[in-house]
């Protein structure tokens, strides 16, 4: 009986969620789903809920995805920087040629003809501005910044102590458009914009040997000690400890580097003719990345201290923080399944024309506000029942971000209410975050859902103050009654 009951309200469910996605009025569903006959109440009715901007301070960096730039707001007229760090993934079939076959040579030993860091761009903000120049500097690290342990946005390996004072340094003015490249080859179906950043200049290693160049060096310590080869861990921690970008100067560029690498290029005897051959190490997510955001954070507080709306703003900018009215939508349906409860969020159109405004969030994740840490940190799922996504819609007269179904969250919050104050008379009080929840720009990588590091921006109707019509939840009851 149990079971059949189960099922029925499951199917009821189904249903009610069926009609609650492609018509707000709920107020008919009762009517649509039941008989008298069913033995099942339904019924349906909406609560105001409050939202407020909350600062994100700093997110945690999965870095799947590394963004490098620096732009100004328009919301803000102050500038967002974004710079990171890459170690260099070795393959496991990694293969430099024997010392007698390099044609090159310095000081009697193989050299590398040259050496490169290739930055490939794809996402870029703007590319109107492709031909504003700004001054990059690639630094070497000291030493590794080690795995097992949660950057986030704010972590500055410089400040730190992290980056190399007399190790290699390269700078280097740069534009989106790579006019270095000729016109035929940009202009080809498989073109990627790109920085090239040549490290021919000579290098002193840790030990006081002086290389012709940097390509020369990794060739060196690869016939000196091939076993420092043997993976990316003994490579980063014996031969490079890693790369640092930075924005020294300059403003109009940022764009999501896709593929990072370096390359190095030599020439081998064959039996016949000398070859050319370009070795290329990965930056890429088998190895350790980090980002560094860097926003003007009395600007990103004056807009979270604004009351007539919320902002949703990337990278590491603002978060809109929802609470959920639990206790008014449990209050007399205490016994009651939630089949369904709805809430839509209202973007607000961006009044300014300037072609430089950020992009609209594509993808909006809500959770607990005291998850937000463990489930980026841990690269958890959007599961359904305590954390959700939602898509920006702006299809007809849609600019609307949905959240069809967070029942399960209402219900979890309650029974975690109602458990939590059986033990102790203080738990509300002391869980002050208990019906709160936070929504957060996201995007999806092949490791999970990360931070949105890519520049967004967009306000919500909500806010302590609100002067539009009040956010709403709209809940739908449901209980089985005696005839």
């Amino acid at each position: 009986m149990i079971m059949s009951r189960l099922k029925y309200m499951a199917s009821v469910a189904l249903a009610a969620m069926a009609i609650y996605s492609c018509d707000d009025d709920v107020s008919s569903i009762g009517n649509t789903l039941t008989d008298e006959g069913d033995k099942l109440d339904i019924n349906a009715t909406t609560f105001d809920v409050s939202t407020r901007t909350v600062v994100a301070d700093s997110v945690f960096t999965l870095s799947t995805k590394c963004y490098f730039g620096r732009v100004r707001d328009p919301q803000t007229q102050t500038d967002v920087k974004s710079e990171f760090t890459t170690q260099f993934h070795l393959l496991e079939l990694m293969y430099i040629s024997p010392d007698s076959l390099i044609v090159g040579r310095h000081d009697g030993l193989a050299a590398a003809d040259s050496c490169e860091v290739l930055l490939n761009l794809s996402v870029p903000f703007d590319k109107t501005d492709s031909l504003e120049a700004l001054k990059m500097r690639v630094t070497e690290l000291a030493v590794p910044i080690e795995e097992g342990f949660h950057y986030y946005s704010n972590f500055n390996p410089r400040a730190m102590g992290l980056v190399s004072s007399d190790g290699l340094s390269k700078s280097k003015v740069f534009t989106y458009a790579n006019l270095a490249d000729t016109d035929s080859l940009r202009q080809s179906n498989n073109y990627s914009q790109n920085i090239r950043v040549r490290l021919d200049q000579p290098y002193t290693a840790k030990d006081g040997t002086v290389y012709n160049n940097y390509g020369t060096y990794i060739l060196r310590q690869y016939h000196t000690h091939p076993e420092f080869f043997r993976n990316s861990y003994t490579f980063t921690h014996n031969v490079c400890p890693g790369l640092f970008f930075e924005i020294t100067d300059g403003l109009g560029f940022h764009s999501q580097a896709s593929q990072i690498g370096l390359r190095i290029f030599y020439r081998v005897k064959s039996d016949t003719s000398v070859v050319s051959v370009a070795l290329t190490l990965g930056g890429t997510q088998e190895v350790l990345q980090t980002t560094l955001v860097t926003n003007d954070n009395e600007a990103i507080k004056k807009l979270a201290a604004e009351t007539q709306h919320t902002y949703l703003k990337s990278p590491a900018g603002l978060f809109t923080e929802v609470t959920i009215p639990v206790e008014e939508i449990k209050k007399g349906h205490e016994s009651d399944s939630l089949l369904a409860a709805k809430i839509t969020f209202q973007r607000i159109n961006n009044q300014s024309d300037d072609r430089r405004i950020f992009n609209i969030p594509g993808t909006v994740l809500m959770l607990p506000v005291d998850s937000l840490s463990s489930f980026f940190e841990n690269t958890k799922a959007a599961n359904g029942k305590t954390s959700f996504l939602a898509t920006y819609n702006s299809s007809g007269t849609q600019n609307i971000y949905t959240y069809t179904n967070i029942s399960n969250l209402v219900t979890a919050m309650w029974n975690n209410l109602e458990s939590g104050k059986k033990t102790n008379a203080n738990w509300k009080a002391e869980h002050p975050n208990w019906n709160k929840v936070l929504l957060v720009p996201v995007t999806s990588s092949s490791v999970g859902i990360e931070h949105d590091m890519s520049l967004t921006s967009t306000r919500l109707v909500g806010g302590p103050d609100n002067p539009n019509d009040p956010v709403k939840i709209s809940i739908v009851y449901a209980k089985f009654t005696e005839k």
